[in-house]
């Protein structure tokens, strides 16, 4: 499986052939983020594979990550080739972690996966046939920006208003019940309440909301797994749940689970690109 790294804005993680070599924390400048990397190099490492938390343009190889500044906007992969005199792959995190779920995770066996991320924020990676689809501008898989939510019409990061990612996230569902019920509690007691049968209105409109959405996502690209990481996937009543609606309002009958919580677990990222680096560059 070769190494590979999973980088977010406050650490580097790296594992070879399936076994983790630690961590470091993610460098504030460019010289040093790559000799981060180079540490954990051997001369035996022909390639490497990078799961990174930001957004990877397939043609221009540059990289748009908010969290990671010495990095954003450069041709990652390029100049990494160039410093480190080895071929080098970089994915989205969420594209490694839909490549994970159908590696050795909840969606062994089937042909066309999407990955859900319901966390901080609302992310997805998509693979068909067992290949990522990074798309136009790599934003494949990203089912959370874009204006389809008129009532309650949240402004989004993206620039948008009414975009699922302000709603169908941790912190979304936070909005909502401040929205309907006018108090400011966490997401981990919105949910606790709702699995105790008080009326949660907000959890009743999170699920119409994001199902909707996932149900349309689930006709247009086919797939029969739907993985699903980040916080709110800690219960697995509300993605039972979230289920449940998905599974009412898609074309397909099926009586199976379609969305089922991860199960690659908390190394998704170096697993999913091990996997896409072993297929780009073979036994490198």
């Amino acid at each position: 499986m070769g190494i590979s790294f999973d980088i977010g804005g406050s650490r580097i993680r790296a594992a070879r052939d399936g076994l983790a070599l630690g961590e470091v924390t993610t460098p504030s400048e460019a010289e040093a983020f790559v000799a981060a990397i180079a540490g954990f190099l051997t001369p035996q490492d022909r390639a490497l594979a990078i799961s990174i938390a930001g957004v990877v343009d397939p043609e221009s190889q540059r990289i748009k990550v908010a969290n990671i500044p010495c990095i954003d906007g450069r041709a990652l992969a390029p100049e990494l080739e160039a410093a480190l005199g080895r071929r080098v792959l970089v994915l989205n995190d969420a594209d490694c972690f839909a490549l994970a779920e159908l590696a050795m995770g909840a969606a062994r066996g089937h042909r066309n996966v999407f990955g859900v991320i319901l966390g901080s924020g609302v992310g997805g990676g998509l693979v068909i046939e067992g290949r990522v689809v990074q798309g136009a501008g790599g934003f494949a898989g990203e089912w959370g920006h874009g204006p389809v939510i008129r009532e309650p019409a949240f402004a989004c990061g993206c620039g948008q208003v009414g975009c699922l990612d302000t709603v169908g996230s941790a912190r979304g569902l936070e909005k909502l019940h401040q929205h309907l019920t006018g108090e400011v509690i966490g997401s981990v007691e919105v949910i606790r309440r709702w699995r105790a049968g008080r009326p949660s209105p907000a959890v009743n409109l999170w699920l119409e909301l994001v199902s909707g959405q996932l149900a349309m996502v689930v006709n247009l690209v086919g797939c029969s797994c739907v993985p699903v990481g980040g916080g709110l996937a800690n219960d697995r009543a509300l993605i039972a749940a979230l289920d449940r609606a998905v599974r009412a309002r898609i074309l397909r009958r099926v009586d199976q689970p379609l969305v089922v919580v991860a199960e690659a677990g908390p190394d998704a990222g170096l697993i999913g690109a091990a996997f896409a680096g072993e297929a780009e560059f073979g036994a490198a």
